[in-house]
């Protein structure tokens, strides 16, 4: 959940800048909506168009609203969804969905096939956030109203997740898009409506009774923005809140003692990484890249910011996942960084970077990264900023090296396509290096598993030599729910559904 960047990055994610909010009495929005599940998440959501924001504060609310083709389930197995079933032509080039009959979106209207032509192909054709995902499709048709048909350009082993793996592919209404509404009024066909947003404070959904899937057990859902983890995690203990993925991560031992709360502690897919800026000099210089990759202490990192519940990782994929590969290119070596830089010929450094304080993560590892990189001549210096304006300046490149992760990632190709080939939509470091780009096209179009493997294992390698990105570790999956919520399951792809929790 470029999905999301952090992210992220998802690959990636938009934001603004929040306002404070207060513990308190329960959300009360009125006689329908004041047994709402009250959810307390981090940030507010730039917008509610799924198929342009890539903010994961967005899609904890749209996971709910909409509906995707196919959807992965609590072991990310790609399951049906909006489609019941489908099938494969022998020579992998066709894919045809047969989707479900008596859907509606949630103004009353009927969903068909004819809703999933329109969604791809405006994704496709504006070239907006996931189109990338779509990149061996050559056309999306329906023969009926009941039928969607894929042609790919290749065989695409991956085509399940890109189209399902999470909200950005969402089926959406053309009336809703036309008239311009959806980023503040969406709907969608999902087991939740969008009923109403208070600008800095919180967005409630409704219901939806006629959900294809069997209408939710609670009234809805009140998203409320909490900013200040430790502030969440009181109102969550205070009975204010139901839920919230806002945990401080050095209370986490503690809590799990704390009998007043469930608490969920899952291995996610996510990574976090620094990335250093190489369309600017001396960036552009591999020498200097690895020496910063040799001066970072990854465990200090990871103590400061996960205290124990995250594990340090020179890769994307995390130990213990189908397409981990080894590898432990660096190790914390001040006189091996020393020795590049003078290699390269540069000294007195200074870096320009950035962090955002709606993800705490990076103001706390920028700051130990400043101490490590002191020791090489190295001056740090950090510009903390919300992330709405973090996203602009990495956008515009106006950067030297960030701090940021990835989330909810599931195939291998969420993890290394769109942030390092030469042509990736989140490669905002530049990096181009033919010989990993080769890899990962060739990987997009392997059926077989174990090569597919051995491709993406090659071009991560060489990424990681290149430090293209400087891998740092994989975090948990944290969030923590009220004993009176049942029915309700954290899941390694970050994936807040709320379809089938019930408050006792």
């Amino acid at each position: 959940m470029r999905r999301p960047k952090v992210l992220v990055g998802i690959g990636l994610v938009i934001a603004i800048t929040l306002t404070a909010c207060s513990t308190g009495e329960r959300v009360d929005l009125g006689n329908e909506s004041s047994q709402n599940l009250i959810a307390a998440i981090a940030g507010e959501p730039d917008q509610l168009d799924p198929h342009k924001t890539s903010a994961y504060f967005s899609f904890e609310v749209l996971e709910n609203v909409y509906d995707t083709l196919v959807e992965p389930d609590e072991n990310l197995e790609m399951r049906p969804a909006l489609a019941e079933s489908w099938e494969v032509s022998g020579d992998q080039l066709t894919w045809t969905f047969h989707v479900r009959q008596g859907v509606t979106f949630h103004d009353g209207s009927p969903f068909s096939a004819d809703d999933v032509v329109y969604s791809y192909k405006r994704i496709i054709d504006q070239k907006l956030s996931n189109a990338d995902r779509f990149r061996a499709v050559t056309d999306v048709t329906a023969p009926d109203k009941s039928t969607v048909k894929i042609t790919v350009a290749q065989p695409t082993p991956n085509l399940l997740s890109n189209i399902g793996g999470f909200k950005g592919t969402a089926i959406v209404q053309r009336k809703n898009v036309e008239s311009g509404e959806i980023a503040t009024h969406p709907i969608g066909t999902g087991p939740f409506a969008f009923r109403s947003a208070k600008s800095g404070d919180s967005i409630t959904l409704a219901a939806n009774k006629n959900y294809w899937g069997g209408p939710p057990l609670i009234s809805g859902v009140t998203f409320r923005f909490i900013p200040e983890a430790s502030t969440a995690l009181s109102a969550l203990q205070a009975g204010e809140i139901d839920w919230t993925d806002s945990i401080p991560t050095q209370r986490v031992e503690e809590l799990k003692t704390d009998d007043s709360i469930n608490l969920g502690v899952t291995p996610s897919n996510d990574y976090w990484y620094l990335a250093l800026n190489e369309a600017r000099k001396p960036w552009n210089d591999v020498r200097v890249r690895q020496a910063i990759a040799y001066g970072v202490d990854r465990h200090a990192i990871v103590q400061a910011t996960g205290y124990g519940t995250a594990t340090v990782n020179q890769l994307a994929i995390p130990k213990g996942g189908p397409w981990y590969t080894e590898y432990h290119g660096y190790t914390l070596d001040i006189a091996k960084a020393k020795s590049l830089l003078h290699e390269a010929g540069v000294k007195d450094l200074t870096i320009d970077m950035m962090a955002t304080s709606q993800y705490p993560e990076t103001v706390t590892a920028a700051q130990i990264i400043a101490d490590n990189l002191a020791a090489l001549g190295i001056t740090v210096k950090i510009r903390s900023m919300d992330f709405a304006a973090w996203l602009d300046e990495e956008n515009a490149g106006n950067f030297d090296m960030l701090m940021m992760g990835w989330l909810g990632n599931i195939d291998p190709d969420d993890f290394y396509y769109a942030q390092q080939h030469t042509g990736g939509k989140s490669n905002a470091q530049k990096y181009s290096n033919p010989d990993v780009d080769g890899p990962l096209d060739a990987a997009r179009a392997e059926t077989n598993r174990d090569a597919r493997a051995g491709l993406y294992a090659r071009a991560a390698t060489i990424v990681a030599d290149e430090a293209s990105y400087i891998y740092l570790y994989n975090p948990s999956v944290i969030q923590a729910w009220s004993k009176s919520l049942a029915g309700y399951q954290a899941r390694p792809d970050r994936a807040i559904r709320f379809r089938t929790a019930a408050l006792n």
